[in-house]
């Protein structure tokens, strides 16, 4: 039982019901904080109303926020990978929520240009490395054609009897080459500005792109330089959300790329692929709760300020249901995604079941929250002048990015049957 002398005040952190943290936690929740208050949220805005040719043209203020977040060290991938993981647990969600919380397009546009030299890292090899290692990327996952089948690269949720796309882009094998034909989707990440990609291709070895008597793909997991021969791209993609994030396709016209840069082949490359996506919808969970709590954090100022009725909003019973209400859904978003975390870096993860729940049930709270807190705005909440639109549309671009949710959830439940099934020792 607990004992109170006096009833104080809560003692609520920037992320409300925040226990203890360590004296380095601190510094860098707080580093990182200033970073997305000073930074990201006034670059933020600017990129909003800019049109996409604006913001990836030279002299757009993406460029002066990619140099200062890189210069701000707060995603070294050297200190980073040096972490335990018990450290990554706990200081990822930290960095990704205030990060999110600052802007999320800016957010992922920093993560998403990180993977190519992120993968470089992890092969260890000095060529790759030196290659790859600095330079501003982009994940090549999704095509026209595919849509939420990059998800599904196991085929498990593939009509019975039919066969997926191969899609839009694809891989031949040549000798000590790769071929590559074809244009990505418009929605690849930094796609505009990325001197290199991580992409994950259907690939032909010699027998076509489907494996014998399977409704599978063979793949390939490749690095290329998108400085080569035959690489154009396509104009940057005119959206609703997350505005400052460049997206656009990318078109490849006999594009030879050395052997080399092959990361992983065959049944491997599935494995890498779910591997990124794992990482990617966990991190998405911890971007989209600071996305929560910048609305709800709006919504609480807003409701303190406004006067309606004969008084402040914030004295309606009405009022003050709903805001207990968002504050709920934020907090109940963070512990998830902690939860997560936790799960992926202890002994018993990685696993995409786990970060797919995160993922689909933060963003689809984060969309709930930005559309609950703009409706105590009232048609304040519309306007460009108040940044609850912006966050409402930032925040629904995120049930579809990294993997739709309803997609997402299917692959979650495959894994949970299959769980099921081998426990009771049936199979259905």
């Amino acid at each position: 039982m607990f004992a109170f002398e006096k009833v104080e005040l809560p003692v609520l952190g920037l992320r409300g019901l925040e226990a203890d943290l360590s004296e380095e936690e601190k510094a860098i929740q707080e580093n990182v904080h200033r970073f997305a208050r000073d930074v990201m949220r006034p670059i933020g805005k600017k990129l909003d109303g800019m049109s996409p040719e604006e913001v990836i043209a030279e002299g757009s203020p993406l460029h002066d926020y990619m140099a200062q977040i890189h210069a701000s060290g707060i995603l070294d991938l050297g200190a980073l990978d040096s972490m335990s993981n018990l450290e990554k647990s706990r200081i990822f969600p930290i960095i990704f929520e205030e990060l999110g919380w600052g802007d999320s397009g800016l957010a992922i546009a920093t993560l998403a240009s990180a993977i190519p030299a992120f993968t470089a890292h992890t092969t260890g090899d000095p060529e790759i490395i030196e290659r790859f290692g600095s330079l501003p990327g982009c994940w090549l996952a999704t095509q026209p054609d595919k849509g939420s089948e990059v998800v599904d690269m196991d085929a498990t949720n593939a009509h019975a009897g039919g066969k997926q796309s191969k899609g839009n882009i694809g891989a031949r094998k040549e000798g000590n080459e790769y071929v590559i034909n074809g244009q990505s989707s418009a929605w690849v990440s930094y796609g505009p500005l990325a001197q290199t990609t991580m992409a994950y291709l259907p690939c032909d070895y010699g027998d076509g792109v489907f494996k014998e008597g399977t409704q599978e793909l063979n793949w390939v997991g490749i690095l290329i330089p998108l400085d080569l021969p035959g690489v154009s791209r396509g104009k940057p993609l005119d959206k609703v959300g997350q505005r400052p994030l460049p997206q656009g396709e990318i078109f490849f016209d006999n594009v030879r790329v050395p052997e080399k840069f092959a990361i992983v082949t065959g049944d491997k490359v599935v494995g890498q692929m779910m591997a990124t996506l794992t990482f990617a919808n966990m991190e998405m969970a911890a971007t989209f709760t600071g996305v929560a709590r910048a609305a709800f954090e709006h919504a609480l100022e807003y409701v303190h300020e406004r006067k309606q009725g004969g008084t402040t909003i914030i004295n309606h019973q009405s009022v003050q249901t709903r805001i207990f209400a968002l504050w709920q859904k934020v907090e109940a978003a963070r512990a998830l995604s902690h939860r997560v975390f936790s799960y992926n870096y202890s002994s018993h993860g990685p696993h995409l079941l786990a970060s797919v729940t995160s993922k689909t049930f933060v963003t689809d709270t984060a969309f709930q929250v930005a559309s609950d807190a703009l409706q105590l705005f009232g048609g304040n909440g519309l306007t460009k002048e108040y940044p609850m639109e912006k966050l409402m549309r930032d925040a629904r671009a995120a049930m579809i990015e990294d993997g739709e949710n309803t997609i997402l959830g299917l692959k979650g439940v495959t894994w949970l049957s299959r769980w099921y099934q081998e426990k009771a020792g049936i199979s259905v």
